[in-house]
């Protein structure tokens, strides 16, 4: 079964776009997309530093473009994933009433990294670090929708 999985962080240049790399190099047969809750980057590609750091783990990222997360997007997707806590909150604002789609954290896919979040590499300069934290998450995440 194909699911329809959205990822957002705050710009949509760093940590969801890595987020869709990684986990469509995992399970290239579901749908998935990244989203930032601001505009600022809209039709960027990814940070140069973060697509270094992914294509080095053979993640390419090179075909994405930054978009904005709107509130259309609870009816496309089966299941939203933020990066953090303010992020949830951004798109839990733009819930359209009666919305009933799933909005988890990442990091709820990778209970044991102990981490509550993922932090933004675009201003902790650590890029490898987050990949870490998202490959674990996505894999939790993969196991999730299979079973």
């Amino acid at each position: 079964m194909s699911h329809r999985i959205l990822f957002v962080c705050l710009g949509n240049i760093c940590r969801s776009p890595a987020a869709e790399g990684a986990f469509r190099a995992r399970a290239p047969h579901h749908q998935t997309d990244s989203a930032g809750t601001s505009g600022w980057h809209i039709g960027d590609p990814p940070y140069g530093p973060m697509q270094k750091a992914a294509r080095a783990r053979d993640i390419d990222l090179s075909d994405l473009r930054a978009r904005q997360f709107l509130a259309q997007d609870f009816n496309h997707f089966d299941l939203i994933v933020g990066m953090d806590a303010e992020n949830i909150a951004n798109i839990e604002d733009l819930r359209p009433d009666g919305n009933d789609t799933p909005v988890r954290l990442l990091t709820d896919f990778a209970p044991d990294s102990g981490a509550d979040h993922v932090p933004d590499p675009y201003y902790t300069r650590d890029f490898d670090g987050a990949l870490d934290l998202i490959e674990e998450a996505v894999q939790g995440l993969e196991a999730h929708v299979r079973a």
